[in-house]
């Protein structure tokens, strides 16, 4: 009866001074109102309050009376107040209660307010709430006891202010937003309270009392959640890491917190702490076991940061292998992630249709997994290890991007070696690159132990007295006895003859056609390499002769081999075929371009044939220049002495012109360039068509549209090129249309070089044709065209392809406006 008749005089109290509040005007009777409020917050204003009913007036009407002075704002009587008054009577209602509640109602009064001195006046008490601890007293006390009176509603409300608070007030106060309401210092302050809140934990738990940690995991659930992992935990994790290296029972609470962060936020925070920790061990000192008990960190941890995500550092792939293999306990979740790894690494489909930089990423986690096993472990594994590497090595090296070729080498030499299989060790040759060595850096062995990442104890020192002088210091008579039967002849100094050159041992020849002889018979190498190095320029100072044989020629140079092991042979070789293309180009065009289709050529063969016809295209595309006489005719040099004298005179005058004017500027001087004729307009057709014969008949020993993509990928950009090099000639309008008719059918294809390829050859048609013929020739098919290029460049897995989409609807757009204005 006694608790029902104080809880009424707190409510009949609190209902008048709430009826003050919003009827007096005079500043004395408020301040006495604000006085008598305080005496339920705070011990010692005029009379103790019992407990009960000061229970009762934060839990039923602290609220209202927040509410009641928010209100309060625009009344004379605040206005009135001094700024002293103030902060001792209505900004500590504020910072006296309850945080949870202050906290509600200053947030949702900014948000309401418009520009005014009220609304200043809630920014400098939110800031000021912020500064005195407020944020650590609110999560304290939702630790220190289990609040079963509040409910879920008004719970999940007080977590979202909590964490919201940069982007409530920054939507609101934008842009004069004060420091402390930022993500980062934000942040810093939750960090803070957050590792206060844990100390008082720690503190709370050796005296025996309880506590409970699920209030503070939800709010670092949702603030990772929402994007702060790395701010919050970029202050936190060294002072867990700190703190849990010598104190087991920290140990404890830390994992106690992350087992309650609740399965909707769990992915946020192992991302956000295994992205800051510094090192396994740390990490393993914060989680614990978190990654077995828990089925969400467990998936997360084990599949989606090595096999769904590819944008993580190395260092946070070592931290989580290292802390699988920590552990005993932990250690088949590492075997399990290996096979895994193994499976996406060996996979021809993965290796298509996913980035270069995901397959970079998978090899560098296999690598990093692979050095984690011990031999147990190994030999458990040695099947599935020894079935990625057959098949993975084999798929990566059917690849035609480079960089997956290398990638699939190196994978497969470190699995060889670990596997310890000296029958079958593979060795590849490879030229070393940044890639190359980043991924044999996986394979150094890393310490897990963090003592020895301390610097080692410096090495006693040495002193030595009278150290000897380096003239004293002499070797030992063997070592003397054998330099001197050594060096007995060298002491002779050999003497420098600059003009010394090597003995030509074959003679260069001097004839296209002995040059030809030369190649075809002769078993003597000097001799071929002497025809090899003359051969180009014999045929361009001697077209003529060239014309003659130049099909005979191009035969011999397409099937030489080199058997000599001449140097420079391959660029020699194809500058060979370029002169005899360039000096012959329509029967040198029409064997190389029939020989591509021919039976019994390898695939480096038919590259060389679209190699040399790009080359002799691009030469053929330069503008033709004559050199002019500097003799001049003889008729000329008699007008010009016939009138030399009004030359003179007139040369005199314009002198005296120049000499006394002054230029503020001077435009250019050269005309603009005029268009010029090339030897490759006329021949065009006969590099380009003949190329799109039986490409969809696969032969003996070549399938283009098969397995061929490296020769498929080369044809398609040699054909973009060829058409780009037409541009302004007649047929590139035919060739334009005959390529879009080609690349339709292979612009869904499944390497990603083709289809590179194909955007090449749409980018080349775009920039070449003119666009009053592209929009007549794509009339029915540019609206699909723009969608299939829109669909590349969003969702296409290679970059490249993505930028070659973009910049064929840029230059779409531009021709489609240029003919569709006015």
């Amino acid at each position: 009866m006694a608790s029902a008749d104080g809880e009424g005089n707190v409510r009949l109290a609190v209902a008048q001074c709430i009826k003050t509040l919003t009827s007096a005007k005079d500043t004395d009777d408020i301040t006495k109102v604000l006085r008598q409020l305080l005496c339920y917050l705070e011990d010692g204003h005029h009379g103790n309050i019992p407990s009960e009913q000061r229970l009762e007036f934060c839990r039923s009407h602290y609220t209202r009376v927040l509410q009641a002075l928010v209100k309060g704002l625009s009344a004379d009587w605040f206005h009135r107040m001094t700024a002293a008054q103030r902060k001792a009577w209505w900004d500590r209602q504020f910072l006296s209660g309850p945080p949870d509640q202050a906290l509600l109602i200053l947030l949702d009064a900014i948000t309401a307010s418009s520009p005014s001195l009220g609304l200043e006046h809630l920014v400098c008490v939110l800031e000021e709430f912020l500064r005195t601890g407020r944020i650590e007293t609110l999560l304290w006390s939702r630790t220190e006891k289990e609040n079963t009176g509040d409910s879920p509603q008004f719970r999940e409300v007080v977590l979202g202010r909590l964490v919201g608070l940069p982007s409530i007030t920054a939507n609101k106060l934008h842009p004069q937003i004060p420091a402390a309401f930022l993500p980062q210092p934000y942040c810093q302050l939750l960090g803070s309270a957050i590792l206060n809140t844990l100390e008082k934990t720690c503190q709370a738990l050796r005296s025996g009392q309880d506590c409970f940690l699920s209030f503070l995991a939800e709010t670092l659930g949702k603030a990772c959640a929402q994007g702060y992992g790395a701010l919050l935990f970029g202050s936190l994790a060294p002072q867990l890491s700190a703190h849990t290296h010598f104190d087991a029972l920290w140990c404890r609470v830390c994992v106690k917190l992350l087992e309650n962060v609740p399965d909707r936020w769990m992915e946020a925070v192992v991302t956000s702490l295994i992205q800051t920790v510094d090192c396994p061990e740390a990490l393993s000192r914060i989680m614990g076991n978190v990654a077995l008990k828990n089925t969400k960190a467990q998936f997360v941890i084990t599949h989606k940061l090595i096999l769904l995500q590819y944008h993580h550092k190395v260092s946070v792939v070592r931290n989580l292998l290292g802390y699988l293999a920590l552990d005993d306990e932990r250690r088949p979740l590492l075997t399990q992630l290996l096979q895994g790894v193994c499976n996406a690494w060996s996979n021809k489909s993965a290796i298509k249709h996913t980035p270069v930089e995901q397959q970079m990423y998978v090899s560098k986690a296999l690598l990093l997994c692979l050095n984690l096993l011990n031999a147990q472990e190994l030999e458990q594994l040695h099947s599935d290890l020894l079935q990625c590497l057959l098949s993975g090595v084999q798929c990566h090296l059917d690849s035609n991007v480079l960089l997956i070729r290398r990638i699939g080498m190196v994978v497969g030499e470190c699995i060889s070696q670990k596997l310890d299989t000296h029958s079958t060790q593979l060795s590849f040759q490879y030229e070393p690159d940044d890639d190359s060595r980043e991924l044999l850096a996986m394979m150094q062995p890393v310490d897990n132990n963090p003592a020895s990442s301390q610097s080692p104890d410096p090495a006693p020192e040495v002193i030595v007295e009278n150290p000897p002088k380096q003239s004293e210091v002499s070797d030992p008579p063997d070592a003397q006895a054998t330099n001197s039967d050594l060096d007995s002849d060298d002491e002779l100094t050999p003497y420098d003859m600059p003009a010394d050159q090597e003995r030509q041992k074959s003679a260069t020849p001097r004839y296209v056609r002995d040059c030809l002889e030369g190649l075809i018979n002769s078993d003597d190498a000097d001799r071929v390499a002497a025809c090899l190095w003359a051969a180009a320029d014999l045929l361009r100072k001697n077209p003529t002769v060239t014309q003659e044989v130049s099909t005979e020629f191009t035969k011999v140079m397409l099937h030489l081999e080199d058997k000599y092991n001449t140097l420079n042979f391959t660029s020699l070789r194809h500058n060979t075929m370029v002169a005899l293309t360039v000096t012959d180009p329509q029967p040198v065009t029409d064997y190389l371009t029939t020989e591509f289709y021919s039976l019994n050529y390898n695939l480096r063969q038919r590259l060389d044939i679209l190699e040399v016809l790009a080359l002799s295209a691009h030469e053929l595309s330069q503008p033709i220049t004559k050199k002019p006489d500097c003799t001049p005719p003889a008729a000329m040099v008699t007008a010009f002495d016939q009138y030399s004298d009004l030359v003179h005179w007139k040369q005199v005058v314009e002198q005296r012109i120049r000499s006394k004017t002054k230029y503020i500027s001077k435009g250019p001087s050269q005309a603009p360039p005029s268009a010029q004729p090339n030897r490759y307009a006329p021949v065009a057709g006969c590099f380009f068509f003949p190329l799109l014969r039986n490409y969809d008949r696969p032969q003996v020993t070549f399938d283009l549209l098969g397995s061929d993509h490296m020769v498929l990928s080369r044809l398609l950009n040699t054909l973009g090129m060829l058409v780009h090099l037409a541009v302004n000639a007649p047929v590139v309008t035919q060739m334009g249309k005959a390529l879009m008719d080609f690349v339709w059918a292979l612009r869904f294809h499944a390497d990603q070089c083709v289809r590179r390829g194909v955007l090449v050859c749409v980018c080349a048609v775009f920039m070449s044709m003119p666009s009053q013929n592209l929009l007549i020739e794509l009339n029915e098919d540019v609206l699909d065209t723009r969608t299939w290029l829109a669909d590349v460049a969003e969702t296409d897995v290679d970059a490249d392809c993505r930028s070659l989409a973009v910049q064929s609807l840029v230059l779409l757009d531009k021709n489609l406006k240029k003919e569709l204005q006015p």
